[in-house]
């Protein structure tokens, strides 16, 4: 059973869905789009088997989570 997406392109399965996680069970974050750090927090959270999106992200220069 894969654990990612990374895992399951890897195996050849290409319909992988991740579980659903609840939001609250990983942290949002205040990076700014586009920028290394939230590049980086995304990659961690594919590589943990996370959803890639989180409600509390930011999502907008001006938003200031």
């Amino acid at each position: 059973m894969q654990k990612s997406v990374l895992e399951a392109i890897k195996e050849g399965v290409w319909d992988f869905e991740p579980k659903s996680i609840k939001e609250d069970s990983y942290d949002p974050t205040g990076a700014m789009p586009g920028t290394r750090e939230k590049l980086s927090v995304m990659a961690e959270r594919v590589e943990s088997g996370l959803p890639l999106w989180h409600g509390g992200d930011r999502t907008e220069y001006d938003d200031e989570r």
